[in-house]
This record gives C-alpha cells, structure tokens and sequence, in this order.
C-alpha cells in the first residue's frame, strides 16, 4: 500500500544547489528503499533512460519510507534538495508552498490522459504525477454473502448504508466470524484520513470548506459530519465492527475471521490466493452523496532548486511513458494510470479482473484537500475519528477539530 506518513512541513529558504548534482548528472531520491520490488522498477526505468541518451545520467537515491519525508526536510533546509524526488500525492500542496517543487511545464497533453487523481496541483500550476494509484474496496466470499441472502452490490448499485449494516447483522447473527466487519481501525498514521473522510464525504461532509480552504466549519461539524461520526461509532457500538482491528486486516480476512474486510486493490492478490474465484471486490457504501474513496498516491516532481532542469524535465518525460507506466504498475500491483498502459498490464485491460479497481478510482476518487495545511488536517482528524470511535462526543469533538484546523489555516496563511 503506497500511503505514507505525513509531517507538518516548514517552508525552506529559496535558492541553493541541488544535492550532489554535477555536469549532466541528475539525482533522483525514492522512498523505495524497503520496496525491492517497486525500486527495481525504477531503477530499470532509469537504466533504460540513461542508456537512451548521452547528455544526462541520473543516479538514484533510495531512502526507507518512514524516513523520507524527513529526509526531504532536512535537505531543504540545508538548500541540497535532489533534482528528482518522488512525493506522496496529499503532500505535493505544502511542498509546492514551501517552496521545495518546480511547476511541471510542456507536458499537459501526456498529463491529460492519467488519471485526475494522480495529477499533483496546486494554485493553476502543475507539480507532480504519478504512475499508479490504488483503490478502497469492500472485500467479502460470494459464497459467504450468498448463504446469508445478502446482494451482491455492483458500481452501478452499491450498497446503501441499511444494507451494509444489514449485511453485518447477518453475518454477525451466524457466529463464524470473529468480526462481521473490519475496516482496518487497528491501522495508523494516514490511513485513518484516507480511509475514513471518504466515508465522511459520501455522507457530504469533508475536512474543510473547498471553496477557500479558510474554514472547516460546517464541514467537519455539520450535520453530515455529525451523522457520520454517530453511523462510523454506532458500528462499534452495535457490535459489527471492532475500535481497534488486527494488525493486519487481510491477513484475518483471508484466514476466515471476518465477513466483510474495507480494504483496498493491493489486497486482491491474496484474498484470489485463497479464495479464488470466491473473493468479490466490492464497491465502498454508498452512504448518501455516492460511494467515496482516496484518491493520489506517490507522485514524480522537479524540486525548485535542480541545477539541470532540463535533464530532470527530459527524464519526467521520459517516466511518463505508457510502458513505463505499465512497468510500474505491474512491480506494485497498482492502478496504471492511463488506459493505453492498462492494456498492457495483464489484468487492467478492459473487462479484465482488475480493470473494476481502476473504475472505482476514475469514478469514486476524491483527492485529500488541496492545500498546504493538508499534514495538519490529517493528524488533526485522524485524532479526531479515533476518538468518536472510541466513544467521544461527536459533536464535541468535530468542533474542537474545526478549532484547531482554522487556527492553523490562518496562522500559516494556506488560502488559496
């Protein structure tokens, strides 16, 4: 799962040099350091680049992922950004403000055929791409769900809220399963803003008023918001889902502790391993304004101070290639983001057995929020959902939310 973690980032000073960068050399810092499959790709993408042509070379740098983001940082500070980097996609806002990205010029036709959600922009401007994405999924037995008279929903009729909680009911009345439900609430970090404000916007809230990015009032504390934290507690409460899951939710899920897992696209590989045919990868509830998921994973961008942005420009070019991309998606097991590389990938070519993530991501994606204080949104509600899970007041609680985001969305200056 390509989801990383996500810091409050300071602006960094202007200007400088970029780290290690000579004559014709480019460097490119990944946070792929502990993924051998996915920084092969990219260090065969590289290979094939540096042997396309004489006047640049790029030499790769690979960082563990949960230590990336620093490590951007503190180069930043000391003015040694590399001239390529890859970024996680709700982050590209606030290192575009701070002053770490260049704008992404002469490539708007190739970017008009990936998918939206793997376009990093901000203010016009365009700073980042990606390669993949990946999708949230309901994942259940048809076997499972046809024993126990429950529909099989489809992108065209998911289900309801009734529904899915009358499909945990069942399945909860049947004594098999340890957990009817599992939405993932033992996991940490971004995957509570990514896998839960898609929940919170499908009842038609969200983490703050689009429009401006001034003010999350009335959108995290609204009614709809205040539906959302009494219908995501109430779960909990009615005993269908567990406030704290299993480290690993696939795992369990696969191992027939639970009846419906919330996962996502990268789980598809062993929930077929173990059920085949039997394993439905479902559509998220559709729990009033349409079914929701995240949208943006790790993206490519230019940092603003590349001693050789035409070589850097020259290799994102280059990235951005139908076969590329291809490669990548299949080294991840991800979404490839425009259609000519999903036919290339066995699988994402029209009607093939992945090709539904991909629907779900061009039809259900929302991006996380589009500003600069987007670091602080995602602690601050995460807090926020973990503790309406846990029991809180919802109403409290979402208030104190809108206090803190405002406060920060003023001090910083993020409006766009």
């Amino acid at each position: 799962m390509a989801i990383g973690s996500v810091l409050g980032l300071a602006g960094c000073s202007k200007g400088g040099a970029s780290a290690g960068e000579s004559d014709g050399q480019v460097t490119l810092w990944t946070h792929n350091a502990g993924n051998p499959g996915e920084l092969e790709a990219v260090n065969e993408v590289v290979d094939a680049f540096n042997k396309s042509q004489s006047k640049v070379k790029v030499k790769v740098q690979a960082f563990p992922q949960d230590s990336y983001n620093q490590s951007v940082t503190a180069a930043a500070a000391s003015k040694k950004l590399p001239c390529i980097m890859d970024i996680d996609g709700p982050n590209v806002p606030n290192w575009a403000w701070a002053g770490y990205l260049a704008p992404i010029t002469g490539m708007d036709d190739t970017l008009s055929k990936f998918l939206p959600s793997t376009v990093g922009k901000y203010e016009d401007k365009t700073y980042s791409f990606g390669l993949y994405d990946v999708s949230l999924v309901m994942i259940a037995r048809k076997s499972v769900l046809d024993e126990n008279g429950i529909r099989i929903p489809t992108i065209q009729q998911p289900w309801t809220a009734s529904e899915y909680e009358e499909a945990l009911a069942k399945l909860k009345a049947t004594g098999k399963f340890e957990q009817a439900g599992d939405l993932g609430t033992g996991q940490t970090g971004e995957w509570w803003p990514y896998a839960y404000s898609p929940f919170l916007q499908s009842f038609g809230g969200d983490l703050i008023n689009r429009s401006d990015y001034k003010t999350a009032d009335g959108a995290l504390n609204g009614p709809a918001a205040v539906a959302w934290a009494n219908w995501f507690h109430g779960l909990v409460d009615k005993g269908y889902v567990s406030a704290k899951s299993g480290a690993d939710p696939v795992a369990d899920f696969v191992n027939g502790k639970t009846g419906i897992v919330y996962s996502g696209s990268w789980a598809a590989q062993p929930a077929r391993d173990k059920f085949g045919d039997d394993a439905l990868f479902l559509p998220s509830v559709d729990l009033g304004k349409g079914p929701k998921v995240g949208g943006a994973s790790w993206q490519w961008g230019m940092s603003k101070t590349c001693a050789n942005p035409d070589g850097a420009a020259a290799f994102l070019k280059f990235l951005a290639s139908d076969d590329n991309i291809a490669l990548m998606a299949k080294a991840t097991k991800t979404i490839p983001t425009t259609a000519a590389a999903a036919a290339k990938v066995p699988g994402y070519e029209t009607g093939g057995q992945d090709d539904i993530f991909r629907q779900y991501s061009k039809d259900y994606a929302v991006l996380r929020p589009v500003t600069p204080g987007y670091p602080f949104i995602a602690t601050t509600f995460g807090k926020a959902a973990q503790d309406i899970i846990n029991g809180a007041d919802p109403k409290q609680t979402l208030d104190q939310a809108v206090k803190d985001i405002d406060a920060n969305q003023k001090q910083n200056n993020y409006f766009q």
